[in-house]
């Protein structure tokens, strides 16, 4: 795909239009040496699949408009099957519209695409989870097809020739669909029910960022390099307390507001060197909030006590304002701050020519960034429950994390957003890794720090969800194990752990592997974790079971995990 560099100085005029809700930092163009180092930008993301080939693109086209047939053609059917007068159904109309990084001109190869099917006033939310599904069903290109009707957004998941889709469905109160419709009406949402207003939620929130950046292309480079860059150093998760797609497209988006002249190579730059800098929790806006007075919740800390506890908010620009990062905690966001510290010092290596994009790109080793690590191993029997089991439990890590954080003794926890298949013997299993960092204690004596409560409050909210869901099965288990660094290494995928120097024991390996199966618990009564002033893992772990209690709604094996820290 060319990206031609030259026309972005054309374009990149001067600005009359005010983007933001304050004044540009600096309007300077580009120089050469901006173009230069933008090319070199693009040349080293190429590598990483960040760009879709023209044909793949045009499949994805070609995949929507059959997609947008088939709602006209379900709308015209459920409009007669209701007895709408025919000169109405002549005109009546539904449309696909797109959101997420697909709308947002970002997406990667192989990517899936997030849509929304709107639909005028007379059609139902039952009826596009009933005909519409069984519509879909009898698609020969849709494979993969499930409902999920009962989410907080629901929607329908399904494989279109290929193509990964998640649909969501707005009924509007209009007799048709305008083929020029603005979802950025807030007009729209008037005599809406909340779930069409979240599903709605997707497209204008995107819709908005396109208008409120000055050149969209500059945005777009610059926001590849971002998501690329927050991948590769395991912060991009929002469900487990990083950022997730939007929120990363906010940030940058703010940056081009500041900066409405630059290039990508000098916008990726200017990112790093404004959040590295941002006074948080002071929130970023991209437009001011507006009060279209219909009584919806939005983002304001001034009237909701809540609201003032979020640690790094990032607010969405379409009405309502919802805060994008609420799921960021003490120890992701001091992460995150880091990482903004290490790519504002790599890229003024970058601008002083003293290193390449690549460096900036280099995946740091977590698996070796830490000296403690918990392991958390969730399992099912079959591989449907083992999808349902692994969506709750990575659901609810980021709480974990959060009760760590809170133990006094406790400086960080850093669960890495990559999970790893764990081993396979008579059940599916799926492997986290939490890096944890304990306070240096000044004094000679030993501390004892009890982290029972922590883990078993976790593993309890997990299992009560999947009660109250009805989801729970009695083969779902949780694991939590202490690993030190060199047992991880033998523990995880090489490919996770790229040693360098000798192979892991395939033998400890498996002992370990069975270890696992083996102490399975529904939760934890026993984590003991004895700390010393100078924290050096000693030579070994003292792994012990203590006795089975009962607990509903199954027994509870109990397991003590003991690590001895010694100077």
């Amino acid at each position: 795909m060319p990206f031609p560099i030259t026309s972005q100085v054309q374009t990149a005029q001067l600005t009359p239009k005010h983007y933001g809700i304050t004044s540009p930092i600096s309007l300077a163009q580009p120089k050469e040496a901006d173009l230069v180092l933008t090319q070199k930008l693009i040349e080293t993301l190429r590598p990483f699949g960040v760009f879709e080939e023209e044909l793949e693109l045009q499949r994805r086209i070609l995949v929507l408009g059959k997609l947008n047939t088939l709602v006209q053609v379900w709308i015209r059917e459920i409009s007669q099957a209701k007895n709408i007068p025919s000169s109405v159904i002549d005109n009546v109309c539904g449309k696909i519209f797109t959101f997420g990084s697909y709308r947002l001109g970002v997406h990667t190869k192989g990517a899936d695409i997030d849509a929304l099917c709107v639909a005028p006033r007379h059609l139902e939310r039952s009826d596009f989870f009933s005909s519409f599904y069984e519509k879909l069903k009898e698609q020969e290109e849709v494979k993969d097809l499930r409902a999920v009707e009962e989410a907080f957004v629901p929607v329908i998941k399904l494989s279109f020739d290929g193509i990964e889709i998640d649909i969501l469905f707005a009924r509007l109160a209009l007799q048709t669909i305008p083929e020029n419709l603005d979802l950025r009406d807030d007009g729209l949402l008037k005599n809406l029910d909340i779930r069409c207003i979240r599903s709605l939620n997707g497209c204008r929130v995107t819709d908005e960022i396109l208008h409120l950046v000055p050149n969209i292309e500059n945005f777009r480079l610059t926001l590849r390099a971002i998501k690329l860059w927050a991948k590769r150093h395991n912060i991009y998760s929002n469900i487990l307390g990083f950022l997730g797609g939007v929120s990363w497209a906010m940030l940058v988006a703010r940056t081009c507001q500041l900066y409405p002249n630059a290039v990508a190579s000098t916008l990726v730059h200017k990112f790093f060197l404004v959040f590295s800098k941002w006074e948080w929790p002071n929130p970023v806006l991209l437009k001011q909030p507006e009060d279209c007075n219909l009584n919806l919740p939005v983002w304001d800390p001034r009237v909701t006590p809540s609201d003032r506890y979020h640690l790094m908010p990032i607010i969405t620009p379409a009405y309502p304002q919802q805060n994008s990062t609420y799921n960021v905690s003490t120890s992701t966001r001091a992460i995150m701050v880091e990482e903004f510290k290490r790519g504002l010092a790599i890229t003024d290596e970058i601008l002083l020519n003293k290193a390449e994009w690549s460096k900036l790109f280099e995946a740091p080793n977590f698996f070796q960034k830490y000296k403690h690590y918990i392991v958390l191993l969730a399992s099912a029997q079959t591989e449907k429950q083992h999808l349902e089991w692994v969506g709750l439990v990575e659901s609810k890590i980021r709480i974990l994390v959060g009760n760590l954080e809170k133990n006094e003794f406790i400086t960080l926890a850093h669960v890495n957003p990559q999970s790893f298949p764990g081993p396979k013997e008579e059940s599916e299993n799926t492997i986290w890794v939490i890096g944890v960092v304990f306070k240096k204690m000044e004094g000679p004596e030993n501390l004892n720090v009890d982290l029972t409560f922590d883990i078993q409050s976790f593993t309890d909210t997990v299992y009560r969800q999947a009660i109250t869901s009805k989801m729970f099965e009695a083969d779902m288990k949780i694991t939590a194990m202490h690993v030190k660094r060199k047992q991880l290494q033998q523990l995880l995928p090489k490919v996770a752990i790229q040693r360098s120097k000798r192979k892991a024991s395939v033998h400890l390996l498996f002992l370990i592997c069975k270890y696992f199966i083996s102490v399975y618990f529904l939760s934890v009564t026993k984590l003991m974790i004895y700390l010393v002033n100078v924290p050096q893992i000693a030579s070994n772990t003292d792994l012990s079971d203590v006795p089975i209690l009962p607990a509903n709604p199954t027994p509870v094996v109990k397991n003590s995990i003991k690590l001895r820290l010694s100077r």
